[in-house]
């Protein structure tokens, strides 16, 4: 175990009470009663609330749930773990003998501790370092969540905001058919256009096909 004094230095946080440091690097193979548990389930919902906020103003136009697609992928075991492997936190780890004895550490303790530090770094220093940390550690993650795909009926929304800041008109034409495979026909239009019509077995589809009609009408990919 590396002295904390250089996590410290890595995160360009110093710590003021010190032991809250030390709390959120105890695993509960070291400790059943003192460990960074508590620490995990509160860095945890710091973490969320961040990324969330992050995310709202970032992509003020963006559905919730594409939001929510972003969002889960920012948070998930696989980035946090990333996050942990970038600051060599397995260095710092207090872990039981049966981790000393084997080298290979598991991936749910590594971002189990990346999520404890924040905790830590949350009551140590409040909510503005805290934050100012994960968007300094998360900040390629944010950049990439902006690639993911983002559907037709959003886009539309999101250049019918942005251009008239008026939002897509969507009108249900036909319902027909039994409740088990119904069939839907819908009309959509922005400000200035025609009208572009699509079609499925829901509501929701239909309104995606129409919206990539005009989609594409208007050379928007």
């Amino acid at each position: 175990m590396q002295n904390q004094k250089i996590l410290e230095h890595k995160i360009n946080i110093k710590f003021k009470n010190k032991k809250l440091l030390s709390l959120s690097l105890i695993h509960k193979s070291f400790d059943l009663l003192s460990n960074n548990e508590k620490l995990e389930f509160l860095g945890d919902r710091v973490l969320a609330l961040v990324l969330s906020k992050k995310l709202f103003n970032l992509y003020p136009y963006e559905s919730e749930g594409n939001l929510d697609k972003k969002f889960a992928s920012l948070v998930n075991r696989k980035t946090c773990l990333k996050i942990s492997k970038n600051l060599e936190l397995e260095k710092f780890l207090i872990l039981g003998n049966t981790y000393k004895k084997n080298s290979k550490i598991e991936d749910k303790i590594l971002s189990d501790a990346c999520e404890a530090l924040i905790g830590a770094i949350y009551l140590d220093s409040g909510y503005k370092v805290v934050e100012g940390f994960i968007l300094k550690f998360w900040n390629d993650e944010i950049k990439k969540s902006g690639k993911i795909e983002i559907d037709s009926k959003t886009k539309l929304q999101e250049y019918s905001l942005k251009r008239f800041q008026k939002l897509p008109i969507y009108k249900v034409l036909v319902y027909k058919g039994p409740q088990h495979i119904p069939s839907y026909k819908v009309s959509v239009k922005i400000y200035g256009s025609k009208f572009f019509f699509g079609v499925g077995n829901s509501k929701k589809i239909a309104e995606h096909d129409a919206a990539k009609k005009l989609l594409k009408d208007l050379k928007i990919k």
